[in-house]
């Protein structure tokens, strides 16, 4: 999930971590049905031709998927999109933690880059303990009061959510005046 939507190097660069392989899924072919994986030299050296592991499948090296993964890394490089994410989700997140705040509720906001999610929590969620810890009954009426205003959060606050660069800070003002509205509506309904 971390793929290409924190950094070019994905969350792997932002936390300077080197992992023995990199997974990627369709981020690559930019949603097309495509992944990639690499790693040390010593580890790729375990799959063929120059190792004993087999790796194969029907889409491999699918010419219109490859295609898709070059052009999508080269427009990465080429246009990247990271500071307008960072303001979009930072503009956002700021947002609905001061409309939370404002209508009395306490909730935990994680956030990297794109990436986010908050809890209906008054504690930071860092851990399995600390999550069902949660108010879940509490996040779906928040969740379907946003509905009611026309934004579509992920239906679980255990789903992260995204901020694309198709998202204006218009758009990003519309959903915090949404979710003021809402968070003053959840626990009425």
């Amino acid at each position: 999930m971390t793929g290409f939507r924190l950094a070019y190097g994905g969350a792997q660069q932002i936390l300077r971590i080197k992992p023995d392989v990199t997974v990627l899924g369709k981020i690559v072919g930019g949603g097309l049905p495509v992944g990639a994986y690499g790693g040390r030299a010593d580890i790729m050296k375990k799959i063929m031709p120059a190792g004993p592991v087999f790796q194969a499948g029907t889409l491999s090296g699918n010419p219109l998927a490859m295609a898709a993964g070059i052009a999508t890394l080269r427009e990465l490089k080429e246009n990247p999109p990271y500071d307008k994410l960072e303001r979009l989700s930072k503009q956002l997140c700021d947002g609905l933690a001061d409309a939370a705040k404002a209508s009395g509720h306490e909730t935990a906001l994680n956030r990297v880059g794109s990436m986010w999610t908050f809890f209906f929590n008054p504690i930071p969620v860092t851990d399995y303990d600390s999550a069902k810890k949660c108010d879940t009954t509490r996040f779906g009426r928040f969740f379907w009061e946003m509905m009611d205003r026309g934004i579509y959060l992920p239906c679980s606050q255990f789903e992260a959510a995204f901020i694309s660069t198709a998202h204006t800070a218009q758009q990003i003002d519309q959903t915090v005046a949404a979710a003021r509205e809402a968070f003053d509506q959840s626990d009425n309904t």
